[in-house]
Parts: structure tokens; C-alpha cells; sequence
């Protein structure tokens, strides 16, 4: 067993796996930004080493830096977790190269599942059946059309090195083709350092579907069951469950076949994901693989009492898999919320804040991975997640039963989070009945009643919650002998009031006295790219510039027709939530 393991990791993530070294007893090294000095998972780890600025390419994307602190700390090991280089094969090689044991799939097979187009040939050669599509990447907008006029519409455009949600646009009909090609491409660029993009036939209204697979060393390989992850908002996950409500025993067999064998065929080792489409007649297609542990691991662990770090931990070792496929049972069905710092009542906009109170949910069957408690600041710079929620019931209506009470009893104060989104999410008939409620997630009615949910998400005892300039606090009194829950008004602390006086000076300035010519920015971010010049006449609803932040991308759009003055801002640079980009002048 190793004596240390660092994981190359934040947040939940880092914390879920020191829980498991801590019962392995192994020693658990953590890294760490200047932005996230005061984080909990570093308070959580044995050790930590601090690796640079709060940006990510300045700390848990620099590679040297985190090979230095496994260096000295001794560690044997490291984990990557999710997300930032989980799934890059460079990394994977220099740990190795570096003498340290890489705790996940060989190089090779990274490198191979993280090339979309390549994984698409290697899937079709293997019989594995993949989405009617290209294998190669496409070089122009021409060559979309021209897929579109022989496959049809929709079409998909994805980042041939893409994953979680980034660099996917939909290609509705041929007017969509020329801006589409282009954000995919950005994306791609961006977030995989890689711009090129390949196509797929977009299946209308499908199950998303995944498989849990685990392989060692020694040539075997099994599967865990699928995972229904088809609750999305542009086309990231928000909910997970298993098993799907929508699969049958002998479907499950035969989509847990797909997996072991797209295991197999990319010479795979430790825990991965094979995911793919499940259309309404039952058709079942290879998508793409998840070199790494998913967010929503949790939920199988759930109902198979598995550690699924732990057997990547062992697999590591060389030992071989501690079940067989005849061994795996599963229990009951299990669901998660992902805890998202956001607004759904603004189209799911990230919403950083610092955590002023917090509370979590306990009681039977009720699980809680977070990374932050009362004081932890929610950073634009890293993903929107502040926790996951994850309950196990006897079935599928009991378990939505219970995590509908435990959504009641999680209190944040500070950030606006999806919780009133998701007890209207799990309330609503589509959910309930097991569809897959297409047109829902996104819709103004889930929106509006996600935020009247949000008004009463439970409180305990003294916690404030501040509405229009006052704080009401929950307090309980008795009367002849009856005990009642009254809630009292009081000035807002001087602090927010201080906060958003500064909040609506900037922007009255900012709009130089113009504030019906501003567009202003809606969120905390950096400016990816800016599509108009001072001079330029616009439309109403024209793209001005795209802020991204939390990994997410938001378009600011023209509120009326007129001329650009006074832009303010340039790709790659912050930009503030209320910041002014620019006027729009009447052309009058």
C-alpha cells in the first residue's frame, strides 16, 4: 500500500478521496491556489502545498508544480480526481516518467478515448455502434452544410478533444451553421487547447445513459450498471440516477456488453465511464468515455456498496478486481443534485459569492459531498459546484422522496443555488412519471417556480436571509404553552447595504449618466471575445461579446438597435458583474 497519495485536485473531490486514503491509511497530500488558501480541503488533508495564483493555469493546471509538490512530500502516488488534468494523457506520462504511480487508465487509452473523432473509429472498428456522424474533423463551415444536406437536421457540433458540455453546438437549420462552427471551435481552443470539431446527427429527445466500468491489469473487466444523467442544461449534467427508469434487465445486459467491450478495445485500466444515447426505440449508441471517476460515481457506489476510489487505488497496485461480473449486486435506486452556485431564474447564470451560512442535510440514506462550509467564498474561477446531494432509497419513488426532504433541510445563505430548482425539478409530473423532461429543465415555468421555492428553503434557528434592504430571522416563541415560528424584519447589516450602494455607483458612472444606452455585464467573468469595435452599428439582439466564468460562456447581447462608444473591454480580460462594456447610442 502507498504510504502517500496527493491528489491534483479542489474541493469535494480532493475531500471525497482523503476519506478514502484516511480509511486505507494512507497519508493525503493536497495542493493549493492563493485563491484557496482557506479552503476546506486543505484543511481536510494531512499536508498541502501551495502551487501558485488563484488561476488555474498558474496552479492546478501546472504540471511542474504539482510534480514538485509530490516530490516533496514524499507522496508514491497521485490521484487526479476530476476536471482540470484528470484526463490529460501529458500529465499521466510525466507523473509516470517522474517515478510517481498514475492512480487511473494508461496514457495510451487516455489519449486515445480524449481524441472524440479517433474514439469514433477506434468504437466502429471494435462493433461498438457509435451516432451516425464524421470520424474525421471537419475544416469548414461548406463541409457542414454539405453533412447536413446528406444526413439531415439537426446536427451536433462537438470539440474533437472535448468533454463535460464544452465546445457542443447545436446546427438547428443551415443559418445556424456559420456561428455554431465558430463557438465550437472557440470552445475547443479554450477550454481543450485543440479547435478542431467533428459532427454527429443530433437524436432528438434521448436518454443519456452511461456505464461504470472497471478494469485491471490482469485483463478483466466489468461493469457496475448504468447511470440516467439525461437532466441537462447545455448539455451538462444536473441530476443522476440509477438505474435508469427507461431500462430493462436485458437492455442493462446489453448496454453493460457495449462497455466492457469499448473497455476493452482501448486497452483500458482503473474506473471509467462509457457513455452514449438510449433513443425511444431502444437503440443504444457509443457517445464518448470518461477517462477518470465522474461527479456522479457517488450514486453507484450508492447502490452497490462499492468504493470505487478504493478499487482505483488497488488497481493502481497491480492487484486484480476484487468482484467478478457475477459478483456485482445492486440495491435500490439512488439519486443526485448537483449543489450548483446558480440562477436558474436567469438561464442557470453562475452566481459567486462568499457562503455566509450553511447547513447540510443528514438523517437515513442521505449522503453530502461538498468542499465548502460558512465562510468559504465560491469562486468565479473554478467550477459552479458547491456540493452534491445524493440519497438511496428502497426504490426510485422513495428515494425522490427523500431527497425532496433533504433539499428541505439543506440551508445556503450567500450564493443563489439550484436548490429551489431542483424540489421543483423532482415535484414536477415529468420527473416523477420517469420521462426526460426535454423542454422542461429549461423552461420559464420550472424557472419561476424554482425561484418562489427559493424564498422558502428551510432555515434554522438565527440564520438571515436579506430581501429588499431588510433581514428577516427565524425565530420561535411560545404562547400558553404552544410553540410558534415568527419572523422578524431588521435593518440589512451595514455591510451589504455598504455593498450595494458601491454596486450602484459604479454603475451609474460607468454609464457616464447614459444608463439607458449601457449594456451592462451580467456576471463575474473574462471576456473570451468581443465582436464589435466603437463605431460600429449594431441590432437588436446582436452578440457584443461573450464573458465566460465557472466554465460557463454567456453571450451580451444589443438591448436596442444604434452605435457602439466606449467599449470597455478586450478578449482575455476580467470584467465584473454590472461592469459597463459599452453604449449604444441611438443612430437618431
Amino acid at each position: 500500500m502507498f504510504d502517500k497519495v496527493l491528489v491534483a485536485n479542489r474541493g469535494e473531490i480532493a475531500i471525497r478521496v482523503f476519506r478514502t486514503l484516511r480509511e486505507l491509511g494512507i497519508g493525503a497530500v493536497a495542493v493549493y491556489s492563493e485563491g484557496d488558501h482557506e479552503a476546506l480541503h486543505v484543511a481536510y488533508s494531512d499536508e498541502a502545498f501551495l502551487l501558485g495564483p488563484t488561476p488555474a493555469a498558474e496552479s492546478y493546471l501546472h504540471v511542474e508544480r504539482i510534480l514538485d509538490a509530490a516530490q516533496r512530500a514524499g507522496a508514491q502516488a497521485i490521484h487526479p480526481g476530476y476536471g482540470f488534468l484528470a484526463e490529460n494523457a501529458g500529465f499521466a506520462r510525466a507523473v509516470e516518467e517522474a517515478g510517481f504511480v498514475w492512480i487511473g487508465p494508461p496514457p495510451a487509452a487516455i489519449e486515445l478515448m480524449g481524441n472524440k473523432t479517433a474514439a469514433r473509429t477506434a468504437m466502429r472498428n471494435a462493433g461498438v455502434p457509435i451516432i451516425p456522424g464524421t470520424t474525421d474533423p471537419i475544416g469548414s463551415v461548406e463541409e457542414l452544410l454539405g453533412l447536413g444536406e446528406e444526413i439531415g437536421y439537426p446536427l451536433l457540433i462537438k470539440a474533437a478533444a472535448g468533454g463535460g458540455g464544452k465546445g457542443m453546438e447545436v446546427v438547428e437549420e443551415p443559418g445556424d451553421a456559420e456561428r455554431a462552427f465558430e463557438t465550437a471551435q472557440r470552445q475547443g481552443q479554450s477550454y481543450f487547447a485543440n479547435p478542431d470539431v467533428y459532427v454527429e446527427k443530433l437524436i432528438v429527445d434521448p436518454r443519456h445513459v452511461e456505464v461504470q466500468v472497471l478494469a485491471d491489469a490482469h485483463g478483466n473487466v466489468i461493469h457496475l450498471g448504468e447511470r440516467d444523467c439525461t437532466i441537462q442544461r447545455r448539455h451538462q449534467k444536473l441530476v443522476e440516477e440509477t438505474p435508469s427508469p427507461a431500462v430493462s434487465p436485458e437492455l442493462r445486459e446489453r448496454i453493460g456488453s457495449i462497455g466492457v467491450e469499448a473497455a476493452r478495445a482501448c486497452g483500458y485500466r482503473s474506473a471509467g465511464t462509457i457513455e452514449g444515447l438510449l433513443t425511444r426505440d431502444g437503440e443504444y449508441f457509443f457517445m464518448e468515455m470518461n477517462t477518470r471517476i465522474q461527479v456522479e460515481h457517488t450514486v453507484t457506489e450508492m447502490v452497490t456498496g462499492l468504493d470505487l476510489v478504493c478499487e482505483q487505488i488497488r488497481v493502481a497496485l497491480g492487484e486484480p478486481l476484487t468482484l467478478r461480473q457475477e459478483d456485482v449486486r445492486m440495491s435500490g435506486h439512488a439519486i443526485e443534485c448537483r449543489i450548483n452556485a446558480e440562477d436558474a431564474s436567469r438561464g442557470f447564470l453562475p452566481a459567486p459569492a462568499p457562503v455566509t451560512g450553511y447547513r447540510e442535510p443528514a438523517g437515513p440514506g442521505v449522503r453530502v459531498d461538498s468542499g465548502v462550509a460558512a465562510g468559504y467564498e465560491v469562486s468565479a474561477s473554478y467550477d459552479p459546484m458547491i456540493a452534491k446531494l445524493i440519497v438511496h432509497g428502497v426504490d426510485r419513488e422513495h428515494a425522490r422522496r427523500r431527497m425532496l426532504r433533504a433539499l428541505d433541510e439543506f440551508w445556503i445563505e450567500g450564493p443563489t443555488t439550484l436548490i429551489g430548482f431542483h424540489k421543483a425539478l423532482l415535484s414536477h409530473p415529468c420527473f416523477v412519471s420517469g420521462e426526460t423532461c426535454h423542454g422542461i429543465v429549461e423552461s420559464e415555468e420550472l424557472a419561476a417556480r424554482a425561484a418562489e421555492l427559493d424564498g422558502v428553503v428551510a432555515q434554522p434557528t438565527g440564520a438571515s436571509a436579506a430581501t429588499n434592504g431588510k433581514v428577516e430571522r427565524v425565530r420561535t416563541v411560545e404562547v400558553d404553552g404552544r410553540r410558534f415560528e415568527v419572523r422578524l424584519s431588521e435593518p440589512e447589516p451595514e455591510w451589504r447595504a455598504l455593498a450595494q450602494r458601491r454596486r450602484e455607483r459604479v454603475r451609474a458612472a460607468g454609464a457616464g449618466g447614459a444608463g439607458h444606452d449601457a449594456v451592462v455585464s451580467p456576471m463575474q467573468g473574462t471576456a473570451l471575445s468581443v465582436r464589435v469595435s466603437d463605431g460600429d452599428e449594431v441590432e437588436p439582439g446582436q452578440v457584443l461579446c461573450i464573458v465566460e466564468a465557472m466554465k460557463m460562456e454567456n453571450e451580451v447581447h444589443a438591448h436596442r438597435a444604434g452605435v457602439v462608444s466606449q467599449l470597455s473591454v478586450e478578449p482575455g480580460q476580467p470584467v465584473s458583474t454590472g461592469q459597463v462594456i459599452c453604449l449604444i447610442s441611438s443612430q437618431s
